[in-house]
């Protein structure tokens, strides 16, 4: 057979979410899983072709989502809203990526016991507070995330590995939001690693990313080099 991929929903705390799953049905199963998270936008083609990747490579990923099937559905869903909403109240975003967790945990094809996030952007975000509020995830790793720590209640000690994807120039999370980053990392004990790549911004990874003056392109170079690292980090942490 060849990869696979099928569409489902979960509840998220009584929000009905979509979730995209791809694995390849030829890789003996369960197969560790990996999710992924979304931009601002939600969930795209973007996404679903980095877990058609990670499916390549012999893991089970699955896109979440963060915002719901009906706010996604709406006439002009203001994204930027959205993500807001969530970004104001963290404790409410956290419960929804768990529940992701547990969709992805609950399906046959994955290994409950080896679980890793990545995400982009937003979703930088949202793979790093599944490392600060899951034991059950082995690693984290964001790529050109927004770094802005918790303010609810994490764990003590994060557990999960973290790798940290970052374009240096990146408006988004400055040279002091990445120490305070490694900082923080470093007082719950954390296993961390922070790539930075030079002459590169926000959003390197898509190619549909061209306004530099505003932070914001593509950079094959970063791109590549980033991707090469992910693949490592996984393969340590489900050695």
């Amino acid at each position: 057979m060849a990869i696979q991929s099928q569409r489902f929903s979960y509840d998220a705390g009584g929000v009905e979410s979509a979730a995209f799953l791809t694995w390849d049905d030829a890789v003996k199963g369960p197969l560790p899983g990996v999710l992924v998270s979304p931009t601002v936008r939600g969930p795209t083609p973007f996404e679903e072709e980095r877990a058609g990747r990670l499916a390549a490579l012999g893991y089970a990923a699955i896109v979440l989502d963060p915002y719901g099937i009906a706010a996604r559905a709406a006439p002009n869903p203001d994204n930027f809203g959205l993500m807001n909403a969530l970004l104001q109240n963290r404790a409410l975003l956290q419960a929804r990526l768990g529940a992701a967790a547990d969709a992805l945990k609950a399906r046959k094809e994955v290994d409950s016991a080896r679980l890793a996030a990545i995400g982009f952007c937003f979703g930088g975000l949202c793979a790093l507070d599944l490392a600060r509020t899951r034991t059950d995830i082995l690693g984290a790793a964001p790529f050109h995330g927004v770094f802005t720590p918790s303010p609810v209640p994490t764990l003590d000690r994060i557990t999960a590995k973290v790798l940290a994807l970052h374009g240096w120039e990146d408006p988004l999370a400055k040279p002091e939001d990445v120490r305070a980053l490694a900082d923080e990392l470093t007082a719950k004990g954390c296993d961390w690693q922070i790539h930075a790549y030079g002459q590169t911004t926000h959003a390197f990874t898509n190619p549909q990313a061209n306004d530099r003056q505003k932070g914001m392109s593509y950079r094959a170079e970063a791109d590549r080099r980033s991707w090469v690292s992910l693949q490592n980090f996984l393969e340590e942490l489900f050695r």
